[in-house]
């Protein structure tokens, strides 16, 4: 596993958007046992690692006139407009805990069912969660999707391939990925729309007895 580096140092001034106008990003750094620290990070610099970790890589973090510690990334904000980074969340890890992950799935390889067959691809998770050491944390989990033939196939959990130091924690029986057959819209448009006007309001049924007597009724004020 690649090794990421990434340097830091303390807080210049507690006013994030002072850091922000400065060109680096007002980040945490905090973890089991651990007094939090404030830091700033260089954008440029944060967002080159950020591509590559994700938040499930574990990353060297230096930060000045302190010894490197491993963190990995816990959160990353974004900006709800232009979408740019406002500020970071690291977690120090112990390298001999285990920890919790989020992990994202990719997918590879070439449907049957959807190359050949027009099928519409299914992705039900596009992350699990995961338990293991920091060190065998993985960066993604790759779902090969060649598999799938035809419309019954699917990839569930259990077929996901992991280290043998990873556990999985999400449901094994739990749908991935699958195929589904092509919409035919021919069919739908031709079948007819069939409205239930009992469910419409105010369109009560009335009962034969009761309509008996209604012109029972009128029959003798005439």
């Amino acid at each position: 596993m690649e090794k990421l580096e990434l340097k830091a140092k303390p807080r210049s001034t507690q006013l994030p958007k002072a850091i922000r106008k400065a060109g680096s990003i007002p980040a945490v750094v905090y973890g089991h046992n651990i007094k939090s620290e404030h830091l700033e990070i260089a954008y440029p610099e944060f967002e080159k690692i950020f591509r590559k970790a994700g938040e499930s890589t574990l990353i060297n973090l230096s930060v000045e006139g302190e010894k490197a510690r491993n963190v990995i990334i816990q959160d990353a904000q974004k900006h709800y407009l232009n979408g740019k980074i406002i500020h970071v969340d690291f977690y120090e890890v112990s390298m001999t805990e285990k920890l919790k992950a989020r992990i994202p799935l990719e997918f590879i390889g070439v449907s049957k069912a959807v190359k050949e067959s027009g099928g519409v691809l299914v992705t039900v998770l596009n992350e699990v969660e995961v338990e293991c050491l920091p060190a065998d944390l993985p960066h993604n989990i790759e779902v090969d999707i060649s598999g799938l033939n035809t419309f019954s196939n699917v990839i569930h959990v259990r077929d996901l391939k992991v280290n043998a130091k990873v556990k999985i924690l999400a449901d094994e029986n739990e749908t991935v990925v699958k195929v589904a057959p092509p919409r035919d819209v021919e069919a739908e448009l031709a079948t007819p729309v069939v409205e239930d006007i009992s469910q419409v309001e105010g369109a009560a049924e009335v009962k034969p007895e009761a309509a008996a007597e209604g012109a029972e009724a009128e029959e003798k004020k005439e």
